[in-house]
Parts: structure tokens; sequence; C-alpha cells
């Protein structure tokens, strides 16, 4: 991959798309392709930018906890604040980055802080989670999770052919949004020797979907009544990036941020099977460049803390700090603690979207995009409600 990934209308730097892929967890290169070494980016200092997701973070709870509708709603004798801080902060980093002409210096400062704190985040909201919500779906919901990938991959891969598009981004719009958005857009693509314009239009059109899903799927799901284990497998199943998954899942209730989370893990985790078997078919169909596959990179460490963190809640073995002045219950506290990370996250990942590069996307890249989104959500709802 160039050092600068462009096409006639889209440009975008490889440290751009490094950033779009630390949102969903694969952090180091799975797929290894040799080829001359890289100039190195110049040092920016990442406190600007943590000073800024700081201030939009912070904003996004003051708007959360306002007190008059549509931000609090009476619920009987309480009140409940149903627009999540994190949807509140990625709406503000969107706009700040977008109403505001930033220094570029200001932009590449809050790159790194999706990757620093979406791990964190995901890590705590394992205390949110009982295994047992899981058990009770036991294989039900892996086989809900592989007949989805197998089903939206084939689908994208036949809608991209009836628009015409290119076979590898058709290819790579698949693998997006079947399992975990750009990492795994960003895995395929040297597999399969996808060119520059595959993979710009591949990421964007994925992400710009994610993004509008986010939003809309808390919405539908209120409106159809579904319940929380019925939200986190769709949301789950359905959502294209893991922050995504958190985000929109807690937006509708923490039970049902806490499962789906789980559920989008366990496509994540899907990615390695995945790359193993289109290594394969590609290996068969192909005489190209070899490459080197690491699977032990496919499944991202932070997956490991989030089960831990569960396992622990399950087991009913988060503690009670004692202090001389009172008792305080770590659970809710690390539940509030996971709330922040995931709106600071929430907030950096908004500074990261160009409106301007979505709006030039190809459009039958996007259309396939969308149909090939619409046709996942729709066999997951189906699936769900028929009890799959």
């Amino acid at each position: 991959m160039s050092a600068r990934i462009q096409t006639a209308a889209i440009p975008m730097t490889e440290e751009a798309l490094n950033s779009l892929d630390s949102m969903e967890g694969v952090y180091t290169r799975p797929v290894v392709k040799k080829g001359p070494e890289k100039p190195q980016a110049p040092v920016v200092s990442p406190v600007p930018g943590a000073l800024l997701t700081a201030v939009i973070g912070a904003a996004a709870f003051g708007i959360h906890y306002l007190p008059f509708a549509p931000f609090e709603v009476q619920d009987g004798a309480t009140a409940r604040h149903p627009i999540s801080a994190a949807m509140i902060a990625i709406v503000l980093g969107i706009l700040v980055r977008n109403a505001i002409h930033l220094p570029m210096k200001l932009v590449e400062s809050a790159r790194p802080w999706p990757r620093r704190l979406i791990p964190a985040s995901i890590i705590l909201t394992g205390v949110g989670l009982n295994l047992g919500v899981f058990y009770s779906a036991g294989l039900k919901a892996l086989a809900l999770v592989v007949v989805l990938i197998v089903c939206s991959t084939a689908a994208t891969i036949w809608i991209g052919k009836m628009a015409g598009i290119r076979k590898k981004t058709a290819i790579l719009l698949g693998a997006g949004t079947a399992i975990c958005g750009t990492s795994a857009i960003v895995a395929v693509a040297p597999l399969i020797e996808a060119e520059d314009d595959d993979l710009v239009l591949s990421v964007t059109s994925v992400n710009l979907l994610g993004l509008a899903l986010m939003f809309l799927l808390p919405l539908v799901g209120t409106a159809l009544g579904l319940t929380d284990q019925a939200f986190g497998l769709w949301a789950g199943t359905s959502i294209h990036a893991v922050p995504q998954v958190v985000a929109a899942g807690f937006a509708f209730s923490q039970p049902a941020g806490a499962l789906a989370t789980l559920i989008k893990l366990v496509r994540v985790a899907m990615l390695a099977p995945f790359i193993f078997g289109l290594a394969l078919w590609h290996a068969k169909t192909s005489g190209g460049e070899k490459v080197t596959v690491h699977y032990s990179r496919l499944v991202p460490p932070f997956v490991w803390g989030f089960l831990a963190l569960a396992a622990l809640n399950t087991a009913g073995l988060i503690p009670v700090v004692q202090f001389r002045f009172g008792s305080y219950a770590l659970l809710p506290l690390l539940t509030f603690a996971s709330e922040i990370l995931i709106a600071l996250s929430m907030a950096a990942m908004g500074l990261e979207v160009n409106l301007v590069q979505f709006s030039r996307v190809g459009g039958r890249a996007a259309l396939v995009a969308l149909l090939a989104s619409l046709a996942l959500c729709g066999l997951s709802l189906l699936l769900i409600r028929v009890g799959f």
C-alpha cells in the first residue's frame, strides 16, 4: 500500500486508514505483504487532541443530563436520559471537525485516541454482562453469527456484480459489512491484492453506513418494541464496527449494550476463519504474490479482558470497596467509567469523520453497501423474530 492512497476524487492517507482501522480492534496488521520500507510520518503530540476530545466529551455529558425533553424523559416516578452521551459526543465531534476549520495538526493529534480509548472502554463494558444471558442463547447465537456472515458476504458480492462494481471492491464491502468494518477490509485488501480505489471506496462506504446504523437501530428497535436480548443480538450482528455496536447497544439499554458487545466480539473472532478460507480460495484462483497471514493478530487482546470482567460479574466477584467513611460498590463505578470512555472514544471518532470525503464516495459502491447493510439487518431481525 502506498504512503498516500488516492483516487481522482478521494484522497486518503495511510495514517487515516490506520485511524479508521483502530476504531474496530485490529491494531496490528494481520496480513503482511513484503515491499519497500515506508518513510516514517512526523510525530505529532497527542496532547492537543486529548484536550479537544475531553472538551467534546464533557460537553456531551452536559447535554446528556439537560433537565428537559428530549434529553430527560419522565418514566413514572423516575427520570431517564434516553439520548446517550456517546451518541451526542460523536455528533459534536463531527460538527467540530466539519463546521470549524481545524488545523490538520490538531486533527492528526486526535487520531491516536480511538486506538487508546476503545480497548479500555470495551473491556469495562464486560462488568455489565452476565454470561448466563449468552449461555441461554448458546449455540443458537453462534450459529446466527455464522449464518449471517456467510449470507451477508455472498449477498454483497452478488449485489456488487449486479451493480457492475469491481469484484475486489465487492469482496471488501462484503468483508466489512459481514464481520467488522474497516478492520476486515484492511485485513482482506492485501490478501486479494486489492487496488487503492477498491480500498478507499469500501472503507468510506462501510464507515458511512455503520455510522447511519448506529443512530437508526436504537430508534427502530424501540419502535418495534424489541426486548433487551433481541436488540443486543440485532445490533451485535448487524452494525459494522465494534464501537458503533457499543454506542448503539448502550443507547438502547445497559443489558442490550453488554450483550451486543459480546455478540460483536464473536463476529470479530470470526475474522480469523474468514481470512483462512479466503487465503485458501485466493491461493487456488490467483497466481499473485504470496502474503503472510498472522492469525494470532485477528483476535484483539481486549476481547480477553472483556470476557474476564464478564466472568467476574457472572460469578458475583466484583467487590465492594470499604473505606473509613463508607463503602462503594465497584460495579456501578466501573460501569460509569465505561460510559465516560465510550463517550470520549466517540468524540475522537467524530473528529475523524470528513463529510466532504464521505460525499465523494463512488455512487455504485455506496449503493452496494447500503443494500448489503439493509439485507443484513433485515435477515438478522427476521431470524431473531422467528427464534433462530
